[in-house]
């Protein structure tokens, strides 16, 4: 078992531990995996648990909901804890989380689940940045970073398709229990590579407050909120969407997520390029974009086809949005890393709620159409508030 101990406190360490990293990548991926199976997955769930596909979109919201309330929390409630046994229990509530939902007899039985994901989804991510700058030089911590998030994207690329895919011949509870698999592999894993990482200050929830009174963070949390908001409120109804308005057949939308997983993959692999030449220009064009092609799809979502075109670029351009914020904020905020996280987790899952929650209300009321529009203006609003609000540094921790 590695016994070697990260620096603490701000001071990056000497070399970097690099299977740590990976070992992080990987729990990653299992999050992410759990928390989007029901985006591809919301109808037969609906259908099993006899309840509308709007309602069943809530277990969405109340993951979102947890994490929202974890990422404020977290740091205050850990303070004393090594961070590498709080990782490791991130870890393990996803495997239960998956266990629950695959089991469950019932929706209440399934939300429980959902909470226990979303524990584990805001607390990690709330310390991720802070746990990316303890483990590698401060030079190497947007690799680290696009090696944490190239988990999100691997699972974007493999959720979402292969989800749809499986559950049509095995059943979407035995798709929840193969999601099991990565999240052991992870805990085994990260009790090998992690190296101790001790708290060298408690956080406190003063400390959020002062950390939002720096300059340019109620805007960068704003526009957080709405590229979000919009994104899920897209992704979370894209199969109803694609399945009526786009009559679209299981295999077509299995390709469809497919396509979407694959651009994320690449418009994460480029994030740092983009990001380093220009991060605001970046921050404020990629929901304007994403807000163009959901509108898009509303006028001429009828054709499967370029419905498949516009599902892929939305993918794309998604994939620089986790990549993009987190690079704000670790060159914002470095010195209050794990609070400045905690705020920026709890915007995004506010946003998830806000998404999923209100997208389920328009989808009851408009269908999936109405929420589209829905989305594309919020994405638009988005960028307004990154030129009018937002101030960023060069995205550099060199």
């Amino acid at each position: 078992m590695n016994s070697c101990v990260a620096e603490s406190g701000s001071l990056a360490p000497a070399k970097p531990a690099w299977r740590a990293v990976w070992s992080l990548g990987l729990g990653v991926f299992g999050l992410i995996t759990a928390e989007f199976l029901p985006a591809s997955l919301l109808t037969p769930m609906a259908a099993s648990l006899g309840v509308s596909e709007g309602v069943a979109g809530q277990t969405v919201t109340a993951t979102a909901l947890v994490a929202l309330v974890t990422g404020l929390l977290i740091v205050s409630a850990t303070k004393s804890i090594d961070r590498r046994w709080v990782l490791m229990f991130f870890t393990l509530l996803q495997i239960v989380s998956s266990l629950l939902v695959a089991f469950a007899p019932s929706l209440h039985v399934l939300l429980m689940g959902r909470l226990l994901l979303g524990i584990a989804i805001g607390g990690f991510w709330a310390m991720s940045t802070a746990t990316a700058m303890r483990l590698v030089p401060a030079s190497d911590v947007p690799k680290a970073l696009s090696i944490i998030f190239a988990g999100v994207s691997i699972a974007t690329v493999v959720a979402a398709p292969l989800g749809s895919f499986l559950g049509s011949l095995v059943g979407w509870r035995n798709v929840f229990i193969l999601c099991v698999v990565p999240g052991v592999l992870a805990l085994l894993w990260q009790l090998w590579v992690l190296p101790s990482m001790r708290p060298d200050h408690g956080g406190s929830l003063g400390t959020l407050f002062n950390v939002l009174r720096r300059p340019g963070m109620v805007g960068g949390l704003l526009a957080t909120i709405f590229i979000f908001s919009g994104h899920f409120a897209f992704f979370t109804y894209l199969r109803p969407f694609l399945e009526t308005v786009g009559q679209a057949s299981v295999e077509t939308i299995s390709l469809i997520l497919l396509g979407f997983g694959v651009a994320n993959f690449i418009g994460t692999s480029i994030a740092g390029y983009l990001l380093t030449r220009n991060l605001r220009l970046t921050l404020a064009l990629v929901p304007f974009a994403m807000g163009i092609l959901a509108l898009l799809m509303v006028a001429f979502g009828h054709l499967a086809l370029l419905d498949g075109l516009l599902v892929t670029l939305w993918g794309f351009a998604f994939g620089l949005v986790p990549v993009g914020w987190s690079t704000w904020l670790a060159t914002t905020v470095p010195d209050e890393a794990e609070s400045a996280g905690g705020l920026l987790v709890a915007a995004i899952q506010l946003a998830i709620s806000a998404g999923a929650a209100g997208g389920g209300l328009v989808f009851d009321l408009n269908g999936a159409s109405g929420v589209f529009t829905a989305s594309g203006v919020l994405l638009v609003v988005s960028m307004m508030v990154v030129l009018a609000g937002v101030r960023v540094k060069a995205a550099t921790l060199e």
